[in-house]
């Protein structure tokens, strides 16, 4: 291993592609590095399970299934339905062996939780989802709950990332303030405490509207929508899945439980070459909603240089309510974005030579949708 592997941080595409070179890490591809994660891939086999699962500190995922969790096996290999309101165990085609210094972490992609599917990683003896402990060597799982729509997947579809991280990787708000006094990292005032706070956007978004004349602020997932088939870009039509919102006179909107929204910050978001960040939920003492299932964000998001445009992008999120209806107003604080420091700058930031679908974004539905 190189020098730069001793570094803390968060590991870049090129460091993470040495330990694919290294046997650390099997079965995956180098056309599924991202700046600072790799794109997870869904094996041949999958299982619809009962209810979703923990294997706790003494049991392998497989032992589990065979307690009488597994209600069908399926073949992934030309494409199967994972329908909405089941819960799915699939084999992953990557395995690890990290080192004692390494650990992990997973989340959706972006285009996974815009649709709404509920994507966790599993581990042999896992006590946790979405965590790789250091040291461990095994095969890895995703959980799949398709909540809204439907999906169709097959062998080779990426619906989770995975990071690895040393050390010391997370800022704290004072090195926040810090970096945001040399680098702002949003085009507003910036609320630092405990992360990056961030408010959502209800107001008239006019141009920024997903349809043109729209002038969307969010949009609501229809119900008895057809399928979505995760591999195939560009070829759903928005209005057939989601309704939009218009501006609020009132300034805020009620969010009906079990309904899935998406909307957009209210700040423009910057993520500076040598720095990697991630969504974190508010605490549940304000407010009865989820946001953001999806919550990676790579070196160079809304970075000027990345994207050849003034800083910033908004963060899109996706809110679901709990139990209850719930008042979300104009400019409420509903996430923290907590930054981590980058072990090695990538080569490639986000956004560089239009490789993403989400540089410079507004309120954007996934990639999916025309």
């Amino acid at each position: 291993m190189t020098q730069a592997h001793h570094l803390d941080g968060v590991l870049s595409a090129e460091m993470i592609a040495e330990l694919m070179e290294a046997g650390a890490l099997t079965g995956a591809s180098p056309q599924k590095l991202q700046p600072a994660s790799l794109d997870l891939t869904l094996g041949p086999r999958a299982w619809r399970v009962r209810a979703s699962f923990l294997p706790s500190k003494k049991r392998t995922v497989k032992a589990r299934l065979g307690d009488g969790l597994a209600m069908q096996e399926i073949d992934l290999a030309s494409g199967a339905v994972f329908e909405r309101g089941c819960v799915y165990l699939v084999e992953l085609n990557e395995s690890i062996a990290l080192p004692d210094d390494l650990i992990g972490a997973a989340n959706p992609k972006s285009s996974t939780g815009r649709i709404d599917v509920f994507v966790r990683l599993v581990t042999d003896y896992g006590a946790a989802f979405d965590e790789i402990p250091a040291g461990y060597e095994g095969p890895l799982y995703a959980e799949i709950s398709p909540r809204s729509f439907s999906i169709k997947a097959q062998t080779g579809s990426s619906l989770n990332q995975l990071r690895l991280k040393r050390g010391a990787f997370r800022l704290d708000d004072a090195e926040l303030v810090s970096l945001h006094t040399q680098t702002p990292l949003v085009d507003g005032e910036a609320r630092i405490e405990g992360g990056l706070g961030l408010s959502v956007c209800l107001g008239d978004r006019g141009a920024e509207g997903v349809m043109p004349g729209d002038a969307a602020i969010g949009w609501r997932a229809r119900r008895h929508t057809a399928l979505i088939d995760v591999d195939e870009i560009a070829a759903l039509e928005p209005h057939d899945f989601f309704e939009p919102i218009g501006p609020q006179k009132s300034g805020f909107i009620i969010l009906d439980p079990d309904e899935f929204y998406i909307l957009a910050s209210k700040e423009a978001l910057v993520i500076p070459p040598d720095y990697a960040a991630e969504m974190t939920p508010i605490s549940p003492g304000l407010g009865e909603f989820r946001v953001h299932y999806a919550g990676f964000f790579d070196p160079g998001f809304g970075w000027a240089a990345a994207q050849g445009a003034s800083n910033g992008s908004r963060a899109v999120l996706e809110v679901r309510s709990h139990d209850a209806p719930f008042v979300l107003e104009d400019g409420q604080l509903v996430a923290r974005l907590v930054y981590e420091r980058m072990a090695a700058r990538p080569a490639r930031l986000y956004g560089a030579e239009g490789q993403s679908n989400y540089q410079g974004q507004g309120l954007k539905l996934s990639k999916h949708f025309r």
